[in-house]
């Protein structure tokens, strides 16, 4: 399958490298020409063990790749990730969506018929319903017609263990709201099903507050840790 990934931070390199490693053919499209630069040179702007290694086996294999075009990286793709920052906004605390609804407006440019959108990013409930609208005010605008469907795909990654995580992990959680998503999302978790590893299909909503939930309980389990330390 063809996958982009928008943004090359922390979740969406590891994801975007684990996934070309799956076969699937990965363009990773970030809008620093510092980062793609390092990145096109084989050199991983984080730290996590493996990820260097991992990422030139798949580049030299040519199931991965690096871009600063949008259009280009999501041409014909059937599925575009987005992996942006959601930042802690300043005053109240609120998760800032500005970069995941600035991404979901420019993919409304560029993306093909039936390609679906599928957030990656921490995002409250109700986000991936916004993007759909956001999309769908753009293309109303521009006048285009283009089917879309949209997803979501939290991470569950812990740093220094990403890869493992991706590779072997406790549940991978798809939020969808058609057939037709679930089954591109299947598709490209396919070679984790066949590990035995538990793909579970949700709603958008359950699964925007299954990583919300996942995120409090551990920081209860810090918290409650600490003070018995």
């Amino acid at each position: 399958m063809r996958i982009a990934m928008i943004g090359t931070g922390y979740v969406g390199l590891v994801s975007g490298v684990c996934f070309s490693d799956f076969g699937h053919e990965v363009v990773c499209v970030d809008k620093d020409p510092r980062k793609i630069e390092k990145l096109e040179r084989g050199e991983v702007p984080i730290f996590e063990p493996g990820l260097d290694a991992l990422m030139i086996k798949n580049v030299e294999a040519g199931r991965l790749s690096f871009t600063l075009d949008l259009a280009s990286a999501v041409k014909q793709a059937d599925a575009v990730f987005i992996a942006v920052g959601t930042p802690t906004r300043r005053g109240d605390g609120h998760a800032d969506l500005t970069y995941v609804y600035a991404a979901a407006r420019e993919l409304a440019d560029v993306i093909d018929p039936g390609t679906v959108v599928v957030t990656k990013s921490t995002v409250p409930v109700g986000t991936n319903r916004e993007v759909a609208r956001v999309i769908a005010e753009r293309l109303a605008e521009t006048g285009r017609e283009c089917p879309f469907e949209v997803a979501s795909n939290p991470e569950f990654l812990r740093e220094g263990a990403a890869i493992e995580d991706f590779m072997r992990p406790d549940r991978v959680v798809c939020g969808v709201d058609s057939e037709a998503a679930e089954q591109v999302m299947r598709d490209i978790y396919r070679p984790l099903s066949l590990r035995e590893a538990p793909v579970m299909i949700t709603s958008l909503e359950s699964a925007e507050i299954i990583k919300y939930a996942a995120n409090a309980f551990l920081a209860t389990k810090i918290t409650f840790i600490n003070e018995i330390a």
